[in-house]
């Protein structure tokens, strides 16, 4: 169970990440305006806070694996909002993004 919720957090963690750098690009690059930037400036705060909610109490930890849910949710995020169509070399470095925040999340301490 706790690594169904370490995982429902992190993806929640990615939502308001990625979004927010989104809403605050389409402010700024496709000047939308400040309401764009800053419900993008909400949203990324917001991530801060869901990241603080995972069970493992290691900060470098949690920041370090969520960097593989970044890599793989800004490629597919790309791919559903803006017409993003990833390679073979950006879907395997997603996977091997994905795989290295298992090992680091996920992997028996033994304590």
């Amino acid at each position: 169970m706790l690594v169904a919720r370490s995982v429902l957090l992190f993806v929640l963690a990615a939502l308001f990440e990625i979004g927010g750098a989104w809403l605050v690009w389409q402010g700024v690059r496709e000047h939308r305006g400040w309401v764009w930037i800053g419900a993008g400036v909400i949203a990324l705060g917001l991530y801060g806070f869901v990241a603080t909610l995972q069970p493992d109490a290691d900060f470098g930890r949690i920041l370090a694996a969520y960097g593989g849910i970044f890599v793989a949710g800004s490629i597919a995020w790309g791919m559903v909002a803006d017409g993003y169509r990833p390679d073979r070399f950006d879907v395997t470095g997603a996977l091997i993004c994905l795989a290295g925040m298992a090992v680091i999340m996920y992997a028996p301490r033994g304590h």
